[in-house]
């Protein structure tokens, strides 16, 4: 007696399992997506908390600000920079990782040395990826007060600003 499968019962199952990735491959795309979305506002949120803790140590004014170039505050938010502004010492160099796109309606945010911040309230950074998987495509950092970072979840019909 032969044991095994038989042709006929081999592509029933890989037939099956075809349907099943095609189908779930936009549900893995949309938690992917969703999770770098996530992880970038949360390294925002962390430079921006680092960023005060800093200031107050320090007894200093320091910032957050975009980088083209990974070492000097201006351009395009490629990295994310804290800097010491009294000297321009960089002490946190984070990079944006593709497809996730940051931009700001602010070139800096700035914290004084008794941890308020300096700039303007409800000043926004914003993390996306241009996609509509996940329907919620950006991820909005911004000073929800004076000493007060928030994180919300935004539908931009997938595109980014």
């Amino acid at each position: 007696m032969a044991k095994g499968f038989s042709l006929i019962e081999l592509m029933v199952v890989v037939a099956v399992a075809a349907v099943l990735a095609g189908v779930s491959y936009p549900v893995f795309t949309s938690i992917i997506n969703a999770d770098r979305l996530s992880s970038q506002a949360d390294e925002l949120v962390s430079s921006l908390q680092f960023a005060r803790s800093e200031a107050i140590r320090r007894n200093a004014r320091v910032s957050v600000c975009g980088s083209a170039d990974g070492a000097t505050c201006g351009g395009a938010w490629n990295n994310v920079l804290t800097v010491v502004q009294a000297d321009g010492t960089v002490l946190r160099v984070q990079n944006v990782k593709l497809p996730v796109q940051v931009s700001s309606s602010a070139a800096r945010i700035t914290y004084r040395a008794d941890g308020l911040a300096a700039t303007a309230v409800n000043t926004t950074i914003t993390a996306c990826i241009p996609t509509t998987r996940p329907a919620e495509n950006q991820r909005r950092v911004s000073l929800a007060s004076v000493a007060r970072v928030a994180s919300v979840r935004f539908n931009g019909s997938g595109a980014c600003p």
